[in-house]
C-alpha cells in the first residue's frame, strides 16, 4: 500500500516536469488532473469484483495477483514514448485496477489474524504506512527528477521494493479463515453462500456502515482537492507575500509540493496514532466512541481549514500551520472508520462492504473533487481582472466549499453512533450467511443484551 501510495502521489501530484511531457501543462502552469481522473475510475470500477473475490476466493493469491498486475503496470508506463500518451492513460487505469486488490483485501486478512486492541493497533499501523506514502508522493516526484534529470526513474526505483513485499506475502503472512478472529470460521468457510446481491442488499440496510461510508466520502472529497490544488494554493500564497517570483510559462517549479509532502507525512502519521489511542481508550467508557471521535475531529478539522484559508492573505506562516492542523484532525479518521466497518459488519461481507466503501469514496469524493473545485474557481476567477492576486483569492474562497463538506461529514459520523451498538450486536449474532432484512428488523430488540460492555458473547472475544 505505501508503495501504490508513493508512486501514484509521485505521478498525480508530482513534477510539473511529468505533465509538460505529455502536453497536460497550460501556457499558465497549470496541471491537468487526467492521469488522476484515469487512475481512481479504474480503482473505483474494479474495487467491486476485487470485494466479491476476496469474500469467496483465495485472498492472498488476489492480493499477490493484484501486486504483480499494479507494479508490471507502474513500471512499463516509465517506458512509454511521449507520442503514446494513449498508453500512458492505459497504464494509470492498470495500476488502478491492481490497486484496488490491496486496498480491499488486505485490512480483511489482517483483522482475522488479529482480535480487539491488537487489531486497532495494527491497523494503525496499516493507515500509518498510507500516509507516509502519500506523502512520500510529494518528495519522491520532486528529489528523484531532481537528481536523475528524469521523472521516469520515480517509477523505477519501487521495482525492488514491489519485488520484496510480493516475497514477504508469499513467505511470511498467512491466510486465515473468513471470520477467524470473531469464532465465527465456520460459519464463514462451511455455511450457505449468499449472492453477491444478498451482500449489497445487507449492507445499504446497515445503517451504521451507510453513514460511516458518507463520512469517509466527505473526507476523500477534501483531501482529493487538497491534494490536487494545495500545492499552487501555496504557491500562489507565496507570489500575494512577495516570497515568490510570478511564473508566466509553465512548468513552474516551486518546494511547495515538498512542503505538502512533509505535512502529510508528519500529520498523516500523528493523526492516525491519535484516533486510533482516542478511540482505544475511550471505547472502555463509552461504546460510541469510534463515531464520536471521527464526529468531533471532521468539526474541529473544518474550524482549522476555514482559519488557514481565511488568514492566508494576511499571514502565511498561520496559514501553513491551520493547514497542518486541519490534516492532522482528517487522519483521525483513517484507522477508526476501518474498525467501524468491521465491527457493524459480519465477517463474510467484509470484502464487499470494503468494496463499496471504496467505490461510494472515490465517485462521490476525490474523483470529482479536484475538478469541482478547479471549476468554482474558474467561475470566480472571470468575476475580476485577471490577476495573480485574483487567481490566490478565487482559489482561496473556491477552498471555503471546502469547509462545508467537512462539516458534512462530520454530521454523517455523528448519525453513525444513533445506530452502531445495534449493528454491531447484529454482527455478532452466530448463525450461517448473510442476515436478510427480516432478520435484522426481527433480531433488533433481540440483541439488545448483546451490546458492547453487557455481553457474554463479547466477553468471549
Amino acid at each position: 500500500m505505501t508503495r501504490r501510495r508513493t508512486e501514484t502521489r509521485a505521478l498525480c501530484t508530482g513534477s510539473d516536469e511529468v505533465w509538460a511531457h505529455w502536453g497536460l501543462l497550460s501556457s499558465s502552469g497549470e496541471q491537468s488532473d487526467l492521469p488522476l481522473q484515469v487512475f481512481i475510475s479504474c480503482l473505483t470500477l474494479s474495487a467491486p469484483l476485487f470485494g466479491y473475490l476476496g469474500d469467496r476466493h483465495n485472498r492472498k493469491a488476489v492480493l499477490s495477483f493484484g501486486i504483480l498486475f499494479w507494479s508490471g503496470a507502474g513500471l512499463s508506463s516509465s517506458f512509454i514514448p511521449p507520442q503514446y500518451s494513449w498508453l500512458f492513460f492505459l497504464s494509470r487505469g492498470l495500476v488502478g485496477i491492481g490497486t484496488a486488490s490491496s486496498s480491499i483485501i488486505a485490512p480483511t486478512i489482517l483483522c482475522d489474524l488479529f482480535v480487539r486492541d491488537q487489531r486497532t493497533q495494527v491497523l494503525t499501523i496499516f493507515y500509518i504506512f498510507i500516509a507516509v506514502g502519500s506523502g512520500l508522493g510529494y518528495v519522491l516526484g520532486s528529489a528523484v527528477t531532481e537528481l536523475t534529470g528524469n521523472w521516469r526513474w520515480a517509477l523505477r526505483v519501487m521495482s525492488p521494493l514491489e519485488v520484496l513485499a510480493l516475497i514477504l506475502l508469499i513467505v511470511l503472512v498467512p491466510n486465515p479463515p473468513r471470520g477467524a478472529a470473531e469464532k465465527q470460521g465456520v460459519m464463514a468457510v462451511g455455511g450457505p453462500k449468499s449472492s453477491w446481491y444478498e451482500d449489497v442488499r445487507y449492507l445499504g440496510r446497515n445503517w451504521s456502515f451507510v453513514c460511516s461510508n458518507f463520512g469517509l466520502t466527505a473526507v476523500a472529497f477534501v483531501t482529493g482537492a487538497l491534494g490536487f490544488w494545495a500545492p499552487k494554493f501555496l504557491f500562489e500564497a507565496r507570489m500575494v507575500h512577495g516570497l515568490q517570483f510570478p511564473c508566466f510559462l509553465g512548468p513552474c517549479n516551486s518546494l511547495d509540493s515538498l512542503i505538502l509532502g512533509a505535512l502529510t507525512v508528519v500529520t498523516g502519521i500523528i493523526g492516525v496514532i491519535l484516533g486510533a489511542e482516542a478511540s482505544r481508550r475511550y471505547k472502555k467508557v463509552n461504546p460510541r466512541a469510534e463515531p464520536l471521535i471521527c464526529a468531533v475531529s471532521l468539526f474541529a478539522a473544518a474550524v482549522s481549514f476555514y482559519l488557514a484559508f481565511v488568514l492566508a492573505p494576511a499571514t502565511l506562516q498561520a496559514s501553513y500551520a491551520f493547514l497542518a492542523l486541519g490534516e492532522l484532525l482528517l487522519s483521525c479518521s483513517c484507522a477508526v472508520v476501518a474498525d467501524i466497518l468491521l465491527s457493524v459488519v459480519v465477517p463474510r461481507c467484509w470484502g464487499t462492504a470494503g468494496a463499496l466503501q471504496i467505490t461510494v469514496s472515490h465517485i462521490l469524493g476525490d474523483a470529482g473533487s479536484p475538478y469541482l473545485t478547479g471549476l468554482i474557481s474558474s467561475a470566480l476567477r472571470d468575476e475580476g481582472p485577471d490577476s495573480h492576486l485574483q487567481h490566490f483569492l478565487s482559489l482561496r474562497r473556491s477552498f471555503l466549499c471546502l469547509v462545508f463538506v467537512i462539516i458534512l461529514g462530520g454530521g454523517c459520523f455523528w448519525l453513525t453512533t444513533l445506530h452502531l451498538e445495534r449493528d454491531q450486536a447484529l454482527a455478532q449474532q452466530p448463525g450461517p450467511g448473510t442476515p436478510d432484512n427480516k432478520d435484522m428488523d426481527g433480531k433488533a430488540t433481540e440483541s439488545q443484551p448483546l451490546l458492547p460492555g453487557t455481553s457474554a458473547s463479547t466477553k468471549d472475544h
